[in-house]
């Protein structure tokens, strides 16, 4: 009878092990319990992994921020990031969207991925891949420009989304007023958001799954339609009540309040996480794209300054870049690091504790985590960019590897210094270039050697 009795507590310890036994457990969380609950979904325990909330403005340069010195556009929530948390001084993505957006999701260098203008490869992984692989419920809203729609989002790691441009060759009209969304695999009526604003559908589909899943944890990927052309009036706007897609499209003297309106939902997104006290735990990333769009003109540290979005000067590829995370991140922090756009993939990946799986194939991008939690790194010392904005046979093909100071263009092999000649217009001539510049020349191209297409 005993050995019966002994038999069958093994099998019920054996069994309750199975049903209990943790499934995840990341690098760096070794006490962490992670279960699989009843409904399949992942639970973090004791709720030490973050919350990731990642908002990419559209054609928003470093200068069109007020903390980074803009005198003209109000942007007094990104600026409380700033004080907040972290204020990236040296963040660079590409000239132009697309190219950006790639190499932002997948953490890969254009050349090894990037084939078609608003066309992502369905065999890419992207950071959404990992978390949601790792239990995360994972939502995209905004501008998604990787085409191939629900097929594509979901594939790429997003379980829940309601986004514009889902389909790149689809007639998809204005993201602003009247905005033509995509939920669910199906594309909104008509009278379903007549008068309404693109950025107040997506911020509240965000804050709407926020709140179905405060127990869990989540990643909130938030392409803001703010602020690329047509430049048209917000909600905030008298003009806003009888403007009509279609008339007259654009008109550069409402950029200002679309800089206003893309912080008033940035704000709402960051008021909401606080009201529900998830804010200590959340990591709240705000980037830009590239930059500030041509046609476009503001003060910028007391002079008049036109936006360079398309130039692959630093007005073109320098990008504003906040984060904030009040667990780990001491406020007002003003780091002068170089990042990259690649760098995003894994630094998320690390926050949570995870490597990046091997499926992804090569990941150019390096983690900046340890400068987020204050730990001993070694920051890169330079960034690189392939761009070939349409990927055709008229689009012209510029590589570049810079530092924070000089900048070398391949096939020109023209070294630039950008701090005393930032719109690059006198290339260092080889009679009057400093032993120190050429041997940081000839390591510039060592590293551009390296990578190749």
């Amino acid at each position: 009878m005993l050995y019966i009795i002994g038999f069958v507590c093994i099998l019920v310890a054996v069994a309750v092990l199975f049903y209990y036994k943790p499934h995840y457990i990341p690098k760096g969380f070794s006490n962490q319990k992670v279960i699989i609950t009843d409904t399949g979904t992942f639970k973090d325990a004791d709720g030490s992994r973050p919350n990731i909330i990642i908002i990419l403005g559209d054609d928003v340069g470093y200068d069109a921020i007020a903390a980074n010195g803009n005198q003209s556009f109000a942007t007094p929530n990104i600026d409380r990031m700033a004080k907040e948390g972290m204020n990236f001084t040296q963040c660079y993505g590409s000239p132009l969207c697309s190219p950006s957006r790639v190499m932002l999701v997948t953490g890969k260098y254009s050349f090894r991925n990037f084939k078609e203008w608003g066309v992502m490869d369905p065999k890419e992984k992207t950071f959404a891949n990992i978390l949601r692989d790792a239990g995360y419920a994972t939502y995209v809203a905004g501008k998604w420009q990787f085409d191939g729609g629900h097929n594509s989002i979901t594939s790429f790691g997003f379980s829940g989304y309601c986004v514009w441009d889902a389909l790149e060759y689809d007639t998809h009209g204005s993201i602003y007023k009247n905005p033509r969304t995509y939920e669910n695999g199906v594309f909104s009526t008509k009278e379903a958001n007549t008068n309404k604003f693109g950025d107040d559908i997506f911020t509240d589909r965000i804050l709407s799954f926020i709140q179905k899943n405060k127990t869990k944890n989540f990643l909130v990927y938030y392409p803001i339609g703010l602020c690329h052309p047509p430049f048209t009036p917000t909600p905030d706007d008298p003009e806003f009540a009888a403007w009509v897609n279609g008339g007259k499209e654009s008109d550069s003297s409402f950029f200002p309040s679309m800089v206003k309106y893309m912080d008033k939902k940035t704000g709402q997104i960051i008021d909401s996480i606080k009201a529900w006290n998830l804010y200590n735990n959340t990591i709240i990333m705000f980037v830009g794209d590239n930059g500030t769009p041509k046609g476009v003109s503001y003060y910028y540290d007391g002079k008049l300054t036109t936006g360079r979005k398309g130039s692959t000067t630093s007005a073109g590829t320098h990008v504003p870049f906040m984060v904030t995370w009040p667990n780990t991140i001491k406020p007002a922090q003003v780091n002068n690091n170089l990042i990259d756009f690649t760098d995003f993939l894994p630094t998320i990946a690390e926050a949570v504790g995870l490597t990046v799986p091997a499926s992804h194939g090569v990941i150019d991008g390096k983690s900046f985590y340890a400068q987020l939690t204050g730990q001993p790194s070694k920051p890169r010392d330079w960034i690189f960019c392939d761009f070939n904005a349409h990927n055709g046979s008229n689009s012209k093909l510029t590589r570049w590897v810079q530092d924070t100071t000089y900048k070398l263009y391949d096939v020109s092999e023209k070294l630039y210094n950008i701090v005393l000649d930032p719109e690059e217009k006198n290339p260092i001539h080889p009679s009057s270039i400093t032993p120190e510049e050429e041997k940081i020349k000839k390591h510039l191209q060592h590293t551009m050697n390296k990578l190749h297409n």
